[in-house]
């Protein structure tokens, strides 16, 4: 036992009684320590023990000869910062993070100024479980009021002391710091810890790093560092978390908390997309509704404030919380950063120019002319200027507009250069079949369209590379990656004289064929009319009916037959008709059949022969012949037999594009005569025929299947295939915008069928509103014709008649008979058993006084 009490001693416990003898100021911060020592003397006594005088004597001479080393430091309990008033959007994170320090973790967490990481640390301080495991032993450290080239060791001791509520006399702080921490467990966040892992100062690099990792391996001791910077002490198994920005809803609370103009509800779209322009960064949200509030601004003027100053805006005061060029600051002024020198901020105004940023795999290619291109994002992403999105570098919006705005930091020319060089070698290098180009297309395609749009924009001398730049472009897109372009107005802006007709004309006319893959006709048509009219001014009327015959088939897409047929019978009357080749004639001949076809406005024996001449155009025609006779009543059995050897002949040479149409036709023939697994199979085949490419095909056919297995009775394979149909299919989410429609009308024909009214219903409204943004007017009457149809079985009459009427009205529009309404898109009818149309056409009872 007397072994026991002197190592006791040497732990402290008499050096801290004894010290009370010679500094009575202290007697009162250490009472806890001195009744702990009381109860060890009077466990002594009891037990008959004496405390070896030498040993007592030996602690008096240490403290005679170094006080400092027996002093403990004095301690004044220190508050933790107050919980934040507004938190949005982070109950989750904190919930995480709260699990994660309660199970002893050391947690790193990161993110680009206001990012809010010192508000999550506040918040998590006064978690529950948290302040139930550390009680009043919960510390909030922070240095962002400290240089990076200023700090020093003992700087960074002297504020961890202070935060901890001691003061630390001597040398070795560490010891004096380490020991505090070892009484009892504690939650240490180091606050802009940027700042010290940044210092410059040689003392604090060698020695700040040791330091946290033997306070991070106390037992019960939690540290949670808030960070700019991911260069954090090695040693430490850190958790490191990346903060995210705000999800809309969350941005848009903490916007409307702060902001409360009484017009403000009639503005949350404009201001919903003000806060995605913000990236929902919570410092410039805050900063940006603080500035609208104090100002008294309006929703109005708060958008022409943004749209005419970006963000200058963001800056309502001084300092990191109330202005954003003083927090982007701080990240551009650190010690790596400078370090950089001109090509940091080279570097960081190229990726805030590429709104998709900087394809870490292709840095070095992109930008020759900085060989430590990829050390130098490295560093922006360690101090958290930019961040890593699978193999892009990019930046958030605010980041961006500063460096635009603020630093007026335009991307430098030559790098502009290198970038434009390697871009448009790719776009000139794409092909239809995917390859490595088109890789490069996909991943950085709005990268490139930026490019393209900036040169377009901003002329260079070598001007034909950018106007063939753009069109290549469109045609990658349209290729491998379909999707609406905001090199539209860039087009439309060209300046028009005797050197661009031509080249904007081909670019409006690529344009527009994206946009009919993309099922936007009225905008396909307004592009091919605008080309023709360039391409007449340029005295090309080669280029003019190429663009001409093009338009008059996105009028037939739309079921404007009659618009389509005077079209191209106009332009066999015209002046250029003689001028164009035999090819070009055959073309128009092939399309004007077509509409005339679906308008039963000429004979079936006169469709398509004078296209079928040519050799370009001769198969295809001879197939759509035998498809026009089926449609305008010839014989079944004569149809098949005639589609039958084209599609031997097409086999025979492995011509898929013929085989599709061919097993087409003979599916319709099959359907019509009722040999519905035939009509199955011959589809079947075209699905198989176009398996493991990038095809709309194989969704719009299995939506075909679906119809034909209705038909069979078999409703319930008939949803299973619309589904398979309407699974997310990645290269042509944007593109099927027709395949929508089509499954759409197929669903509620299939529930029709199965006496689902209602479903169907639902169904056929659906189609006519999306019908009525792509300008449908084929698949807008057959669904107003159903919606008759399940009035008329309800017995609503009236209602029933109204929509017959205004189906027969789109016939007119249409150009098509009624009665011959499904004629040539036989898979598209409804079941005979519902007939209200054909009753409402006679004139028959209900509808007598219809005609």
């Amino acid at each position: 036992m007397n072994s026991e009490a002197g190592s006791k001693k040497e732990q402290g416990f008499l050096q801290r009684l004894f010290s009370a003898t010679i500094d009575r100021d202290q007697i009162t911060g250490w009472n806890n320590d001195i009744d702990r020592v009381l109860a060890l003397f009077h466990f002594e006594v009891n037990t008959g023990m004496a405390i070896d005088m030498k040993i007592v004597k030996k602690v008096v001479l240490e403290s005679n000869g170094n006080a400092a080393s027996i002093y403990p430091p004095k301690y004044r309990p220190i508050e933790p910062p107050s919980q934040p008033a507004m938190l949005y959007g982070r109950n989750d994170l904190v919930a995480e993070l709260t699990n994660l320090i309660v199970n002893d973790q050391h947690i790193a967490l990161i993110g680009v100024g206001g990012m809010g990481k010192s508000t999550l640390a506040k918040a998590i301080l006064h978690e529950p479980l948290v302040k139930k495991k550390f009680t009043d032993r919960r510390f909030f450290v922070t240095y962002d009021d400290l240089d990076p080239s200023d700090i020093t060791f003992e700087t960074f001791m002297t504020r961890f002391a202070k935060a901890l509520g001691i003061e630390i006399a001597g040398a070795d702080p560490v010891r004096q710091i380490s020991t505090f921490l070892r009484s009892a467990g504690a939650l240490v966040v180091l606050d802009n810890a940027e700042t010290f892992e940044e210092a410059s100062a040689s003392s604090a690099l060698r020695d700040i790093p040791p330091a946290i990792t033997e306070m991070a391996n106390i037992p019960g001791v939690i540290l949670v560092l808030t960070s700019r910077s991911r260069s954090n002490a090695p040693n430490v198994r850190w958790i490191t978390k990346d903060i995210p920005p705000l999800d809309l809803s969350s941005a848009q609370a903490m916007f409307f908390q702060i902001y409360q103009h009484a017009s403000c509800s009639e503005a949350k779209e404009d201001i919903k997309g003000l806060l995605k322009e913000l990236d929902f960064h919570p410092l410039s949200i805050n900063i940006l509704a603080n500035a609208a509030q104090q100002n008294d601004w309006s929703p109005a003027t708060l958008l022409k404030r943004w749209n005419n100053q970006r963000s200058k805006v963001l800056h309502i005061g001084k300092g990191k919380l109330q202005s954003l060029s003083d927090t982007m600051q701080l990240s551009l002024s650190s010690p790596s950063v400078q370090d950089l020198g001109e090509d940091g901020l080279r570097a960081l105004a190229i990726i805030a120019f590429l709104p998709q940023g900087l394809n870490k795999d292709l840095a070095s290619d992109l930008l020759p002319s900085l060989p430590q291109v990829d050390t130098i994002c490295d560093v922006l992403r360690t101090q958290s200027l930019v961040y890593r999105q699978d193999n892009l570098l990019k930046v958030l919006a605010p980041i961006r507009h500063y460096v635009q705005d603020s630093l007026q930091a335009a991307p430098d020319s030559a790098c502009l250069q290198e970038i434009r060089a390697f871009y448009y070698r790719t776009v000139d290098s794409c092909s239809e079949e995917r390859n490595q180009f088109a890789d490069i297309i996909i991943s950085d395609h709005l990268n490139i369209e930026r490019v393209v749009a900036f040169n377009l924009a901003n002329i260079p001398d070598d001007a034909e590379k950018t106007y063939n730049a753009c069109w290549q472009f469109l045609k990658c897109l349209q290729w491998h990656m379909p999707r609406p372009t905001t090199l539209t107005l860039a087009i439309s802006n060209i300046v028009e004289n005797s050197s661009t007709w031509r080249p904007k004309a081909y670019c409006l006319f690529t344009l527009a064929w994206l946009y009919k893959t993309l099922s936007q006709l009225v905008e396909a048509s307004q592009a091919f009319q605008a080309a023709e009219a360039l391409y007449l001014t340029a005295g090309d009327p080669e280029g003019m009916v190429n663009c001409l015959i093009a338009r008059a088939d996105s009028l037939r897409a739309q079921g404007r037959f009659i618009q389509s047929q005077s079209l191209l019978e106009e332009l066999q009357h015209s002046a250029s008709w003689k001028s164009l080749s035999e090819t070009t004639k055959a073309r128009a001949w092939y399309y004007l059949d077509t509409a005339r076809m679906y308008a039963f406005t000429a004979s079936a024996d006169e469709l398509f022969v004078k296209s079928a001449e040519d050799s370009s155009w001769g198969l295809i025609s001879k197939i759509l012949h035998w498809w026009a006779k089926f449609y305008h009543g010839g014989d079944a059995v004569q149809v098949n037999t005639h589609l039958k050897d084209l599609f031997l002949q097409c086999t025979s040479t492995g011509d898929d594009f013929h085989r599709k149409y061919t097993l087409e036709g003979l599916a319709q023939v099959a359907y019509c005569e009722g040999r519905l697994s035939d009509a199955m199979h011959n589809l079947q085949e075209i699905i198989e025929m176009f398996e493991g490419r990038h095809s709309d095909d194989i969704p719009w056919f299995n939506v075909r299947k679906a119809i034909v297995a209705s038909k069979q009775g078999n409703c319930d394979l008939a949803r299973e295939l619309i589904h398979k149909a309407s699974e997310p299919f990645q290269f042509f989410s944007l593109r099927n915008a027709r395949v929508f429609i089509h499954r759409s009308y197929g669903l509620a024909c299939i529930e029709l069928t199965a006496g689902e009214c209602d479903k169907a219903e639902s169904y056929f409204t659906t189609t006519i509103e999306a019908c009525d943004i792509q300008s449908n007017l084929v698949l807008r009457a057959f669904s107003i014709r159903g919606l008759g149809e399940i009035a008329f079985a309800r017995g609503n009459f009236a209602l029933a008649k109204q929509h017959f009427a205004e189906t027969r009205s789109l016939c007119a529009e249409m150009g098509v008979p009624p009665q011959h309404l499904y004629s040539c898109m036989p898979l598209n009818t409804l079941p005979d058993k519902f007939e209200g149309w054909a009753l409402f056409l006679k004139g028959r009872s209900p509808f007598a006084d219809v005609m």
